[in-house]
């Protein structure tokens, strides 16, 4: 057996050149064991080396976007799977479009799960103020599905350039000062503020733009699952507006004019 010690969970770099030393000597599969920092292991195992051959391996660039997606999965197989799907790869360098094969129907299920998590993370996060001095620190809490808390930084430090803010997660946390981007331990819920005096603005902008005619609970629901909702200021709201829902629909038929605009005289062309 083999083992590969990758650093971290999301480790797609350490993945990949492990994965091309192993597969340039076409070593199965099932003879590597993958293992993230020091988790214990086979005893009898030998390290694999992640020195490169000078044999060069093509595979199409398909294959390394679903890769640097699945690393990023919570599946503790995920790094077995990809490099099993190496080795046909380069075999087969067309059984990606394969939609029959149940092996690669799997990794594309994690690769769109991840998607759908990154998605979600941009979307739901909702930084709060706190005062830390004279500077304010714009702080959030976030629990992603999927390993995807590194990969998501550069949207935020993109979005957020000039704001003190910082990421909280169960699994670590991101920290930017407007010039450099650090990583920080794992936090807790109760380590970022409940609120600040911007929500309630916000929650009553939230209100005044809730249209009752074009509620969809289902939708709603697809699209802001209940388990986001405890880090949205505006998801306190969402069941007595939905409640009030149909009265409010009502209440706006009835404001409806009942008579017709009279329109004007089209001007005679001639």
């Amino acid at each position: 057996m083999r083992v590969v010690r990758l650093d971290d969970e999301d480790d797609f770099d350490g993945w990949r050149t492990a994965a091309r030393a192993l597969a340039a000597e076409r070593v199965p599969a099932d003879q590597v064991l993958w293992q993230i920092g020091d988790a214990p292991t086979d005893l009898f195992a030998a390290t694999a080396g992640t020195a490169l051959p000078n044999r060069s391996l093509t595979v199409p660039k398909d294959f390394l976007g679903l890769a640097a997606s699945v690393c990023l999965h919570r599946d503790p197989q995920r790094f077995s799977l990809l490099y099993a799907l190496l080795l046909r790869v380069l075999v087969q360098p067309h059984i990606l479009q394969d939609r029959a094969d149940r092996r690669i129907s799997v990794l594309r299920r994690m690769q769109q799960a991840v998607g759908r998590d990154v998605h979600k993370m941009h979307a739901f996060v909702r930084f709060r103020e706190l005062t830390e001095g004279e500077q304010s620190r714009f702080v959030a809490w976030f629990e992603p599905d999927h390993h995807i808390l590194r990969a998501t930084a550069g949207f935020f430090v993109n979005r957020f350039a000039t704001m003190h803010w910082s990421i909280l997660t169960p699994e670590g946390s991101l920290h930017w000062d407007t010039r450099s981007l650090t990583e920080g331990p794992p936090a807790e819920k109760t380590d970022a503020p409940g609120d600040d005096p911007v929500e309630a603005i916000w929650k009553s902008y939230y209100a005044s733009t809730f249209n009752p005619a074009r509620v969809n609970s289902r939708a709603m629901l697809k699209e802001m699952p209940k388990k986001y909702w405890h880090g949205l200021p505006e998801a306190a709201l969402i069941p007595s507006l939905v409640a009030g829902a149909s009265q409010r629909e009502r209440e706006m038929i009835a404001r409806l004019p009942t008579t017709p605009r009279r329109m004007g005289r089209r001007p005679d062309p001639s």
